[in-house]
This record gives structure tokens, sequence and C-alpha cells, in this order.
């Protein structure tokens, strides 16, 4: 398997495994749908990687270098972050979820940031059981709640 950054011939393809991963947990997505499936616009302001395997991409992540950049969730100038983790059936048992965490960290710590950051919802479970393996620890002071009913649980994981 392979993990690097998204190819154009590449962008519906992962649109539709997180599309389709993020309906599989929440009963309307509203339009966080649109989004989840702008796999163009994720990849031009910030980066988006890939697990790809065979030539067929597995999953992706959204990799956000900082708190300046537009998909950022946080504001802290130390951290990076990330989103969107999603990972078609097919490549979930194979460690590809695992695999695009670690291209992250290993970004983030390449790029001299001191944390990692990202937010997750009780519905997350499988992503949440590769952030705690790979070392994140529950942040309940980064919690956010978006719209009412969303309590998004934050995660960091400390660099320095």
């Amino acid at each position: 398997m392979e993990i690097r950054l998204i190819r154009d011939g590449e962008v519906a393809d992962l649109a539709a495994i997180t599309v389709t991963a993020y309906e599989a947990l929440f009963d309307d997505l509203g339009d966080y749908r649109q989004e989840l499936a702008d796999v163009a616009d994720r990849a031009e302001r910030a980066a988006v990687l890939v697990a790809v395997s065979d030539g067929r991409v597995l999953g992706g992540v959204t990799y956000v270098p900082g708190a300046d950049n537009p998909y950022a969730e946080f504001d802290d100038p130390d951290a990076a972050g990330i989103r969107m983790l999603a990972v078609d059936p097919a490549g979930r048992a194979r460690g590809a979820g695992t695999a695009l965490v670690r291209a992250c960290v290993d970004r983030a710590r390449g790029e001299g940031r001191r944390r990692v950051v990202l937010h997750s919802t009780d519905r997350m479970a499988a992503a949440q059981r590769i952030y705690v393996r790979e070392g994140f620890a529950r942040a309940p002071e980064r919690d956010w709640e978006p719209e009412p009913g969303l309590v998004l649980c934050g995660y960091l994981l400390d660099l320095a």
C-alpha cells in the first residue's frame, strides 16, 4: 500500500468513499455532504493524502498544516490537524486508516509542529481506536458543538 498526495484522477473516487463512509455514520449529512465531497478544494487548500493499492484508492485524509488554513478546526499556532479520515470497506482490514494517520503525524513532525489535533464523534469508534493506538489522547478542552446535538470530541497528540 502506498500513501501519497492525491492525484487529479482520484478526486472523484475519494469523494465517493468519504461521503459513503460518513453517510454510514449519520442519518443526514445536510450541508456537510458537499464539504465532504469537495476533495478538489481540500487538495488545493490543504493536503489530501490517499492510501492506494493496485491502482485503487482505499481511503484518504485531509492534513491541515496549521491554524491559518481554512480547513483548521483549531486555533493552536503550533499544531497541525487531521480531518475527514475515510476508508473504503475494502481497505479497512488492510490498515489503510492507520497508515493515513501515521502519514499525517509524520508530516506534522517534518514541519516542526508540536501537536496534532483532530475532532471525532461518538459514532466514529473505529477511527477513535486508531487514534488512541497511535498515541492520541482525549482532549475535552478542545470539544465543540458546531450545531445543536453534534458534539465534536477533541483528540491531541503531543509531538514535543
